[in-house]
């Protein structure tokens, strides 16, 4: 399975087509929810169209915004396949500049501008996590504390007992089994990892 990526962060790019000023805007995005806050938030009042498009794993959505139908978000949305990322949001603002581009125009002038931005934003691999809950004994937290940077894992949660201490770690799910292993090797076999 090959390796997929996202936008490492947001990214802007801005160009003039025809007297016309687009102004693409991509962010990576973990759901739907927050693509949509970020059309709403990046979206110009004061522009022509707010042109969008997102793509979530095998969620997809996009948006002319009053452009020809066909002639904008799936461009955006295509510009986004073609450069293989995934959990990304753009958006394209335009401010009409007084010459009419035509549907062919329009579609060239919104894939490429958000192929371009995309292209030039830096990316990061996408790397499938897991939420995990440790149960370990007193003496043996400070330890595993130390080695959670090892397995990539952050604190989510912990609940302490009269037995010990459960922890919520979110990590790679791909050192879920080496941190099951190490758990196990710290505590002699009494603690244990498992899912959430």
């Amino acid at each position: 399975m090959s390796e997929a990526f996202t936008l490492a962060g947001e990214a802007r790019l801005q160009q003039e087509i025809k007297k016309s000023r687009f102004l693409a805007q991509a962010a990576p995005v973990d759901d739907a929810e927050a693509a949509l806050a970020f059309i709403a938030r990046v979206g110009a009042r004061d522009a022509t169209h707010n042109c969008w498009a997102w793509r979530i794993g095998t969620n997809y959505r996009f948006n002319d915004d009053g452009e020809p139908g066909g002639s904008a978000g799936r461009p955006i949305l295509a510009a986004i396949e073609g450069q293989g990322l995934d959990r990304v949001v753009v958006v394209i603002t335009r401010w009409f500049g007084g010459v009419k581009l035509g549907v062919g125009g329009l579609v060239r002038a919104y894939g490429g501008c958000a192929a371009e931005c995309l292209r030039q934003a830096a990316r990061v691999p996408i790397v499938d996590m897991a939420e995990v809950r440790v149960a370990c004994d007193f003496g043996a937290i400070a330890s595993l504390y130390a080695r959670l940077p090892d397995f990539a894992a952050t604190r989510t949660g912990e609940r302490y007992g009269a037995d010990g201490v459960e922890l919520d770690l979110r990590l790679p799910r791909e050192r879920v089994d080496a941190l099951a292993r190490y758990v196990q090797d710290l505590t002699r076999g009494r603690g244990a990892v498992g899912s959430r």
